[in-house]
């Protein structure tokens, strides 16, 4: 058996810190710790630390029981003199791995602070990860991983609304891990303040950190650190985004495949609103002068409440050398990102949910100038003709829009959740990258569609099918019910597909319930004389209740998307729109 002196985990502490992860994960899991019991459930000994977790299986399924662990610190806790600091490594000094404390992880952590913000509710202590793992796994199994990053604006949401069982249950060859990070001004105040006396975009640095704990630990699992994915969607998906394009593409990836769905966020901040907003902060809280920081830090969490309800805050672009040198879209039009494999998409209609407005409040263009374009105080004239141009008014011949609404939408759409997934696959296959995919989710989320039928398959439509609609419970942030037989059978292809991409980089690799393949973003289609490279997608969609199969199917992407995205993803447009 191999003896860790406390001195070489020091170490080992030291190399996370520099980001020589693959050292790290090579060295740590050398060990062999002894296994341990508790009468609280099935217990994974980490050395330093040991966790009892809780066996679930699926009603009559006792082959996909799943074990789970929650409320696994990570870092240490970010309050006092950590807070607006990047997280700071656990003491995983290893002193006698056959006498570790056990802690009771049947449960979740607490959720980090969210907006609205309320004292009592959530906790800035918050730096924990849940992990499901199939019950059979054991160190050594080196099962693929998946991270999900919950969406929710950056400023709400938490792991306990998008629970990973199903997707074990289903796939008992992957381990699955939720993480909490910081939101709001907790984890995303900016200004030079900050930079000079703590750390920018805290809540991307608690995923990394997050990430790099993964590839520590999740041996000890059944994982395997060397196949990972990460996923989320809309805030989660732009996290995924930010988390393949940071420090510009020159630091190795803790992860290997990357899920971005209905990538969702902007207009990132100027530098003169990041102050802006960096003194509102200050003033609500009732910080100023030279310690303001030192203020900030030792202020009441009341008055961090007060300053949260007043103010939303997002991540920030740091300049060179910082963990988001750039504009995202920047940095992927200048290749300046990681390679992964990738799957990218985005629900039908992601546009109705942000377009500013209900049907009937758009008639004219200049409605849609007046409410779409209010969230884009900085796009000119010129880029909103071009856009008029492109997106031609249901009038005109030829027009696929039948009305004003329709059409805002679309640009809603294109310019927030659908384009920056295309330009990434684009860009990835220019790069010779073959497992790159793309969708189209085209089924709504139920209980929203009976609340807004004009909306379509709107915002979070995907979620509703991938997170459990048939329990209604461990949702906790979203509205569910139960899944009639075409929603069920939808799920669990969508869930099958997923799991494959993560078990293999192939979405049709595994044998999951699905009637088609799905192909990828980018294929050769022969004719008599040439042969053209065409863009595909797939389309999930439900059959319906009385049949057998879904009415998923592949689609070509229209050329004209190909163009708006080129349009909308351009660097002097996205100087514009902040993407």
């Amino acid at each position: 058996m191999l003896i860790v002196t406390k001195r070489l985990s020091v170490c080992l502490i030291q190399l996370v810190c520099r980001g020589l992860v693959g050292v790290t994960a090579t060295v740590a899991q050398s060990a062999v710790f002894p296994a341990l019991t508790s009468p609280l459930g099935p217990v994974v000994n980490l050395g330093y630390a040991a966790f009892a977790g809780n066996d679930t299986a699926p009603s009559g399924q006792p082959h996909s029981t799943v074990t789970f662990f929650g409320n696994i610190p990570y870092a240490q806790p970010p309050v006092g003199s950590l807070r607006f600091r990047a997280p700071r490594p656990l003491d995983e000094t290893i002193n006698d791995p056959a006498r570790v404390p056990i802690s009771d992880a049947r449960n979740w952590g607490p959720p980090c602070i969210q907006q609205p913000a309320q004292v009592g509710i959530g906790s800035e202590d918050c730096l924990t990860l849940n992990v499901w793992k199939p019950s059979g796994a054991s160190e050594g199994s080196r099962l693929p991983v998946i991270v999900y990053f919950h969406g929710g604006g950056f400023v709400n949401g938490s792991p306990l609304g998008f629970p990973l069982f199903d997707w074990v249950s289903q796939n008992q060859g992957i381990v699955g891990v939720s993480v909490a990070y910081r939101l709001n001004l907790l984890g995303f105040l900016g200004g030079a303040a900050v930079a000079a006396d703590g750390d920018l975009n805290t809540g991307l640095r608690d995923q990394r950190a997050a990430l790099e704990w993964v590839q520590r630990h999740i041996h000890r699992f059944g994982g395997n650190p060397e196949e990972v994915t990460i996923a989320g969607e809309s805030a989660g998906g732009a996290s995924v985004i930010m988390q393949t394009v940071a420090f510009g593409g020159s630091n190795p990836l803790p992860f290997k495949r990357a899920v971005a769905q209905s990538i969702g966020f902007g207009p990132t901040p100027t530098s003169e609103q990041v102050e802006a907003i960096f003194k509102n902060v200050s003033s609500t809280v009732g910080c100023t002068g030279p310690s303001v920081m030192q203020c900030l830090r030792s202020a009441s969490m009341g008055a961090i409440v007060s300053a949260i309800n007043h103010n939303t805050v997002i991540p920030v672009i740091e300049g060179p050398g910082g963990f988001l040198p750039d504009l995202p879209s920047r940095l992927i039009a200048s290749g300046k990102f990681n390679n992964v494999e990738f799957i990218g998409g985005h629900c039908t209609n992601d546009g109705r949910t942000f377009v500013g407005g209900t049907p009937e409040q758009f008639n004219t263009e200049d409605d849609i100038r007046r409410l779409l374009f209010a969230r884009w105080p900085r796009v000119t004239t010129a880029t909103m003709e071009k856009a008029f141009q492109l997106y031609p008014a249901p009038d005109s011949p030829g027009s696929p829009f039948k009305t004003q609404y329709d059409r805002a939408s679309q640009m809603s759409q294109d310019i927030v959740f659908s384009c920056m997934d295309i330009q990434l696959a684009l860009k990835l296959t220019e790069r010779g990258v073959n497992d790159v995919f793309a969708f189209r989710w085209n089924s709504p989320h139920a209980v929203l569609f009976e609340r807004a039928p004009f909306q379509g398959v709107m915002h979070t439509s995907d979620l509703y099918f991938l997170f459990d609609g048939t329990t209604g419970g461990p949702n906790a942030l979203n509205s569910f019910r139960a899944f009639n037989e075409s929603e069920a059978r939808l799920s669990q292809e969508a869930i099958g597909f997923w799991t494959s991409f993560i078990a293999s980089g192939n979405p049709s690799a595994a044998a999951a319930p699905a009637r088609i393949v799905w192909t990828p973003f980018i294929s050769s289609s022969p004719s008599n004389t040439t042969t053209t490279t065409v863009h595909s997608r797939i389309v999930l969609e439900r059959g319906d209740d009385e049949g057998m199969k879904t009415k998923t199917m592949i689609e070509l992407i229209p050329a004209e998307d190909i163009e708006r995205c080129n349009f909308w993803m351009s660097s002097n447009v996205t100087a514009e729109t902040r993407v």
